[in-house]
């Protein structure tokens, strides 16, 4: 619906304020929801921030404690042990909704782990190291969750911001312009009457 376009009556008037109503509702609901997106994903970057760090300081925990079992128990008995060890187990990748957008959420066995390999051939710098590699695991899928939303939030804020910007910066300003065109025509054609009607009773 173009500027002037519209026949100046007042049915289109009307159309044209009830259109403006919905357009200005629309854009408070539009910042509301990118409001709360943001908020969201701000969140879940400090969250993705703390992670990092997390299995930062872990990986250094690992490695020293492996670096430290190559040492003491020979790279070779390292190696043979490590293949011995437990694979990882299959996972599903879930969704859950963070305001209507669908987010990974990875769920897998947490069950506590079994040492398959047996302590007696190992020294602790060894069996520190694996499990600190099996808690980098976890945090590694919560990271994965974390920075998929963050992505998924970011791609919604965009998309809203648009949408948005469509209604701030061209619908709402087109529908007002609208209503002062048919106000000022439908105005000028009630002075017109008014003259016409006055000049017919003078007669």
């Amino acid at each position: 619906m173009a500027v002037y376009k519209m026949t100046p009556t007042k049915a289109n008037l009307i159309k044209a304020k009830n259109s403006l109503q919905f357009s200005k509702k629309g854009y408070e609901l539009l910042d509301r929801k990118r409001t709360v997106l943001i908020r969201e994903m701000m969140t879940l970057i400090d969250k993705a921030n703390e992670l990092e760090e997390k299995i930062d300081v872990k990986f250094k925990e690992a490695y020293n404690g492996l670096k430290l079992a190559n040492i003491t128990m020979g790279a070779e008995a390292v190696e043979e042990i490590a293949l011995s060890i437990e694979k990882e187990e299959d996972f599903n990748i879930l969704f859950k909704s963070v305001m209507g957008i669908e987010t990974p959420y990875i769920k897998y066995d947490d069950t506590p782990f079994s040492t398959e390999y047996g302590f007696f051939r190992t020294n602790p710098a060894f069996d520190k190291a694996v499990l600190n590699f099996i808690d980098i695991r976890k945090i590694i899928y919560e990271l994965a969750e974390v920075e998929n939303s963050v992505y998924k939030l970011a791609m919604e804020i965009k998309k809203t911001q648009k949408r948005a910007n469509a209604l701030e910066k061209i619908q709402i300003p087109k529908y007002a312009k609208t209503i002062k065109y048919i106000e000022e025509v439908l105005e000028e054609k009630e002075r017109e009457d008014f003259f016409r009607l006055k000049k017919v009773k003078g007669k």
